[in-house]
């Protein structure tokens, strides 16, 4: 078998502030984060906001957006789609630029230092103000390195509300991506994919529930961000080898392997080669669909895809 975090990979679903390092946490006068299950989606979301509480200054937010980087390219990530929740820090922290402008020089500074390429993706929480969310569409307008918008979060508040910022969002060229599908069914999903202008599907593991909505992502072409260890951790799926994953790729869905933050990216293409039986060959396919699912310059996923050629071609170790 060969090394898979030699495999070159693409990043798309993975919340910034849920990859602090547990040292890190430390350093700013928090606890380590838990590992183990949550009992509820309210008690993942309060845990997170405890370590997002921890980051008041710029020296914070670029530190953690530097490790990212280099946690990122050990894992053999060679490009990233990083979601941070720009808005809300900058309201927590009372400058509304300061958060974002400073993950984005620690990202360049770690996307130079490690050699991993990124761009960013920002998110709203379902359960936050409408003007929250017309906030970030204006800052996700003034920074070349944020492409896209999405929501985020408890699948029982509707997107609806927001629709008329994703409307503004799509005309003036952001892309579109919400969590959907996660916790909530098909219906979460329609909405996605209606009101929102949904290019991939964050999670999307629902969309099992209707044979007819399969039949339409998969002919749209809709990706799915798959984050099989973060679905057991929250209680979405029972277990590991009780996920859908096998299931969504036998629809002829196209299937993207992710952390959530909530674990190593190579450690989860392991779990998928102990857990699934999955091969070499089978490894590659998914690395190739998260570079295709990707928003990178064509140039960058040709590259990519050379480099997973590569990978494969080469002796087994």
């Amino acid at each position: 078998m060969r090394d898979v975090r030699a495999l070159p990979k693409a990043h798309l679903h993975v919340h910034l502030e849920s990859t602090v390092r547990p040292g890190t946490v430390r350093d700013l006068g928090g606890r380590p984060e838990r590992s183990e299950l949550f009992a509820s989606f309210r008690e993942f979301g309060d845990e997170r906001a405890r370590v997002r509480d921890l980051l008041r200054t710029p020296e914070h937010f670029r530190r953690i957006a530097v490790e990212f980087c280099e946690d990122e390219a050990a894992q053999g990530t060679r490009y990233v789609e990083v979601t941070f929740t720009a808005a809300s820090h900058g309201e927590r922290v009372g400058e509304p630029e300061m958060p974002l402008e400073a993950v984005l020089e620690g990202l360049d500074e770690g996307s130079s230092r490690y050699g991993i390429e990124y761009n960013v993706l920002l998110d709203h929480s379902r359960r936050r103000p409408v003007e929250r969310l017309w906030r970030t569409f204006k800052l996700a307008g003034r920074y070349d390195r944020v492409i896209g918008l999405g929501l985020a979060g408890d699948e029982s508040h509707p997107l609806a509300p927001f629709a008329e910022v994703f409307d503004a969002a799509r005309d003036a060229g952001l892309h579109l991506v919400h969590h959907a599908g996660e916790a909530a069914g098909a219906a979460s999903i329609r909405e996605a994919l209606s009101l929102g202008h949904a290019e991939r599907l964050g999670h999307g593991i629902r969309v099992l529930d209707d044979a007819d909505l399969v039949a339409e992502v998969r002919d749209r072409g809709i990706p799915l961000e798959v984050c099989p260890t973060s679905n057991v951790m929250l209680g979405l799926v029972p277990s590991l080898p009780e996920h859908p994953l096998p299931r969504l790729r036998e629809a002829g869905l196209a299937v993207t392997i992710n952390t959530d933050g909530e674990t190593a990216l190579a450690d989860e293409y392991a779990r998928l080669r102990e857990v699934f039986g999955y091969g070499d060959a089978d490894l590659a396919d998914l690395a190739r669909a998260s570079i295709d699912a990707s928003f990178a310059p064509q140039p960058v996923k040709a590259r990519l895809h050379a480099e997973v050629d590569a990978w494969l071609a080469a002796e087994c170790g």
